[in-house]
């Protein structure tokens, strides 16, 4: 197959192009408006407590929606006049939207409630509601609301926040991180690869390719959005990831490419040896990431879903352009892939001689290997026990929904949660709502379990159609946020506790202890929380369980051994290890400043899985590249004990340099990410820098060896049944093929073993 497509390639490489060239017009074209287009929500369980109350709510009361909160303050006491008056034209405004519900305010709400909605020094107050519609409809709402009436007039000020301008302004950010994350990204990553590549023409390839696999994965988004969910967040994974994906797979089969026409080959012949040895791996690493990616699907939200959704379309097209595209490219330009090399000018600048021919023995990666081989059973314990070490901060996760603290403290929806969190008790406005579908019980139960919910400790009110009870007994006839209708019920219950925090779920645990007249279902931040993260905590032991599968699977068929596919496994949960580390105690615990976000003692749930499943892929990656050298190096040999041990430093050596410069410039990538503005993104970044940094230059440089000496002959073993299966239907990298044409004639740096000026880089340097 990779013989087919080579030769396709070389037959019509100008068509590809062309049929490039307009792929990427059209799905710019289409998918631009993108950004402006989805929702940045997406957390929720379907199907769980919470949103089979929440459609309670909407269904038989219109209470349904997302919460929408202003923050009005005045030079003096928030009774006077002018403040007053203010508040009046907010709750109009909200009033004559069509779109608001359960409208009410420090002026307006019951003594019990309304202490909550005031701060200490009595400067500022508030106005709450909902505003109707899903996270896709809510948000424009209320920003259109807020729009005319935020503000300072008179001395008084107007800001809004809450759950719908939130997600509102998340979008909005995430659009200019977006743009951020490119003007960043690209530039950065051209001049990396110019460094690597030594020529600014092969350097254009991997951002060719990674800019028609983004346009490509946003017009696709914008068409999955046209029959399902899909988050805002997938435009900036997909951003990310194409530039990464494109650049490892480009940077692989351009060095292979070199590599062949150093060792003679002709230019044709080169291709076709390349597409079947790096084209095949690069496939093979392709599969494994984009299985790795599939398995966020298995979680309910479809905020994980449409980032499976992202991370498998960016895989596909990044796979593509490395395989039709790239090389499309390289037979167009011919000897031009080598123009405007910028490496001899520079020596000639800084005085230095061209770099000497080395053999591949005395190259970096070789020795450290041997290094590493040679100290086999201290380097495994010692690493082994250094990345236990790192993950022991990973015993303390916790977890919590996403809020307003993932945007930056300039945001107003961010200045709005700080003063109900700082000067206001941390639920105010946060109730548990507990809904009684199906009927109220005997007369006088439902203001008996009222009673009784109110006895629950840290609980300031809790409102029932028939009034607002505290401390056990009615306070008063006035009810906000409770109703009856149909023979069913909905109460709301108001708490000093943060819904996010152990005791929020404790008091939780505590209100559903108390005996209900009838079947109830608990809505409210504090239910929504726990629902949301018991749906990851729920599946992840799935999601495990296939990734370890895939890695078996796919591992086997590479190597033909059921030993190193375990070591895979292992050695990419060690460097995760590292990541999640770096999670916990930077942006759970706060260390170094939380790198400016916000630290509130535990982790947004959702990123977890997409940290956990992307660099895990990118780990495969990896491993995929260099057991795919080994093997290679290995079936050339006699397979003996010194020919295992000198198969890995040598496929070490010819993959150490490609891998390492890939994931320094997976880092820079990543990197540009973690200058997002949001928090979760922010997150994102500095875990996957962590991971691929870490993953390369430790586990596949140092322990990678250590380990496979210590297996010996064994690294290669599997059943006989296996065995025969494999040599039949496995994977053959390329060893079916011809030797490589000798080179006409032998100059040193084309010798066996050599590296000419036309590789990628010095060996060792």
């Amino acid at each position: 197959m990779f013989t087919w497509l080579a030769r396709f390639v070389l037959r019509y490489p100008r068509r590809i192009l062309w049929g490039a060239m307009l792929f990427l017009v059209a799905a710019g074209v289409f998918g631009v408006p993108v950004s402006t287009l989805l929702p940045a929500g997406g957390y929720d369980v379907p199907g769980s407590e919470s949103v089979r109350a929440e459609e309670v709510l909407e269904d038989k009361f219109g209470a349904g929606g997302m919460s929408i909160v202003f923050a009005i303050s005045g030079p003096g006491d928030v009774d006077s006049p002018a403040v007053r008056a203010r508040a009046e034209a907010v709750v109009e405004a909200l009033n004559a939207s069509g779109d608001a519900r359960q409208v009410t305010s420090y002026w307006t709400a019951p003594p019990a409630v309304a202490g909550s909605l005031v701060t200490a020094d009595r400067r500022t107050a508030l106005v709450v509601g909902k505003i109707a519609g899903s996270d896709s409809d809510a948000p424009p709402r209320a920003h259109e609301i807020a729009a005319s009436v935020v503000g300072t007039r008179d001395g008084v000020t107007v800001i809004a926040g809450g759950q719908s301008i939130a997600y509102y302004e998340l979008n909005r950010q995430t659009e200019a991180d977006l743009i951020k994350t490119e003007m960043i990204a690209i530039p950065i990553t051209f001049v990396v690869l110019v460094w690597v590549f030594g020529s600014a023409v092969a350097a254009f390839l991997p951002i060719a390719i990674a800019v028609c696999a983004i346009a490509g994965t946003a017009a696709a988004l914008r068409c999955l959005f046209v029959v399902t969910d899909v988050s805002i967040f997938a435009l900036n994974l997909a951003t990310a990831l194409s530039l990464a994906l494109a650049i490892d797979y480009t940077l692989f089969i351009i060095s292979r490419y070199r590599e062949e026409l150093s060792a003679g080959s002709p230019p044709e012949e080169a291709l076709v040896r390349t597409m079947n040895t790096a084209g095949r791996t690069v496939a093979y690493s392709a599969l494994t990431i984009g299985l790795a990616m599939a398995t966020m699907a298995v979680f309910p939200m479809y905020f994980l879903r449409s980032l499976a959704y992202a991370g498998l379309l960016c895989v596909g097209l990044c796979l593509l352009g490395a395989l039709v595209v790239a090389p499309a490219l390289l037979v167009v330009l011919g000897d031009r892939l080598d123009a405007f090399d910028i490496r001899k000018p520079l020596r000639r600048l800084l005085g230095r001689p061209a770099p000497r021919p080395r053999t591949v023995e005395q190259s970096f990666f070789y020795r450290t290997a041997r290094f590493s081989m040679k100290r086999a059973v201290p380097v495994t314990l010692i690493m082994t026990a250094l990345f236990v070490v790192l993950g022991l901060p990973m015993l303390s996760i916790k977890l919590k929904s996403p809020d307003d603290r993932m945007l930056p403290t300039s945001t107003p929806t961010r200045q709005v949660g700080d003063l109900v969190r700082d000067q206001l008790p941390p639920n105010a406005i946060a109730s548990v709502r507990i809904v009684l579908p199906d009927g109220l019980g005997a007369p006088g139960a439902l203001e008996r379990y009222a009673e009784g919910l109110s006895e629950v400790s840290d609980v300031v009110a809790v409102a029932a159609p028939t009034g607002t009870f505290a401390g056990g007994r009615q306070v008063s006839t006035e009810a906000v946020g409770a109703a009856s209708a149909n023979g069913a019920a909905y109460l709301s219950v108001f708490s000093t506790q943060d819904p996010f925090s152990a005791s929020g779920q404790d008091q939780l645990a505590a209100l559903k202890d108390v005996p209900a007249p009838a079947a109830v279902l608990f809505g409210g931040t504090a239910q929504q929380n726990f629902d949301n993260v018991h749906g990851i905590s729920s599946k992840a032991p799935l999601a495990i369980l296939l990734v370890a599968v895939t890695t078996l699977v796919l591992m086997f068929l590479l190597t033909g051994s059921v030993l190193l596919p375990i070591k895979a496994f292992v050695m990419n949960m060690l460097s995760l290890t590292a990541a999640f580390a770096v999670m916990v105690w930077v942006f759970q615990d706060g260390h170094l400043a939380g790198f400016g976000t916000t630290a509130v003692g535990q982790l947004n749930f959702p990123f977890l899985p997409v940290v956990f499943c992307i660099a895990y892929g990118l780990s495969m990656d990896y491993e995929v590249f260099v057991l795919s050298r080994i093997r290679e190096e290995r079936e050339k040999s006699a397979r003996t004990t010194t020919d295992n041990d000198r198969a890995v430093a040598v496929g070490l050596a010819r993959s150490g340099r490609i891998v390492t410069a890939a994931a320094t410039l997976m880092a820079t990538v990543f990197i540009a990410i973690s200058a997002s503005e949001v928090s979760g993104m922010r997150l994102l970044g500095v875990a996957l820098t962590v991971t691929v940094l870490v993953d390369a230059f430790l586990i596949r440089i140092i322990l990678v060896p250590a380990a496979m000496k210590l297996m010996g002959h064994a690294n290669w073993w599997a059943p006989t049944p296996l065995a025969r299966w494999h040599a039949r239907w496995g994977l053959n990298d390329g060893a079916d093929l011809p030797a490589a044409t000798p080179p006409p004639t032998t100059p040193a740096a084309d010798k066996p073993g050599q590296t000419s000026d036309r590789t990628p880089y010095p060996v060792g340097g």
